[in-house]
């Protein structure tokens, strides 16, 4: 189901950005390497503060001996479905320049690749889901993450499944979500929200 079939734009944007969405029904099928190589291949492409790129993704297919560990750091709540994907990816980034110097807009950067990953992915017809609902004490060390490392986010991706499938509680969610009007979100000047 395309995004757009359910929610409507209040200016004319290309069909892309209302598309893409978070669905979590997943069949359960193995994802190759080369899909999922197509989706890091576009988050390397997003923009960054001085080119400093300094996303990194971390990735287990459903076939690697590291899916358990990353499927083990998701809340309950997210492992019951995620477990269905073909690949699960970490999204952390370099918080500091190579001088040691701090990198204020790292966090930033890094969510252009995610959208830029997760634009890909709704291309291509494969499901993508972000995820917050992670150990956020147990990633950075069971990733082995350096100190000037800061895990943002997990992703799920896999190739689309039954909504029946899904645990009864997540079936009527499973839907394109609307946005809160543009008014709420944008304000000419200080801020006036």
């Amino acid at each position: 189901m395309k995004g757009s079939q359910l929610r409507q734009a209040a200016h004319a944007i290309d069909p892309i950005f209302i598309d893409r969405w978070s669905p979590r029904a997943m069949s359960g099928a193995a994802l190759s390497l080369d899909e999922l190589m197509v989706l890091f291949e576009a988050a390397r492409w997003a923009p960054s503060a001085s080119n400093l790129q300094p996303w990194r993704m971390l990735y287990a297919l459903r076939t690697s001996p590291h899916w358990s560990m990353f499927l083990g750091l998701l809340s309950d709540a997210n492992r019951v479905w995620a477990q269905h994907g073909g690949a699960l990816v970490a999204f952390i980034s370099k918080n500091t320049r190579d001088d040691g110097r701090p990198a204020p807009t790292h966090a930033f950067d890094t969510g252009a690749a995610w959208e830029n990953f997760a634009l890909q992915a709704s291309m291509r017809n494969l499901v993508v889901h972000g995820m917050q609902g992670f150990d956020h004490l147990r990633a950075p060390t069971e990733l082995k993450l350096p100190p000037d490392f800061d895990i943002h986010a997990m992703v799920v991706v896999g190739k689309p499944g039954e909504v029946a499938m899904l645990p009864e509680n997540l079936r009527a969610r499973e839907q394109p979500s609307d946005r809160r009007p543009l008014h709420d979100s944008v304000c000419e000047g200080p801020f006036g929200f």
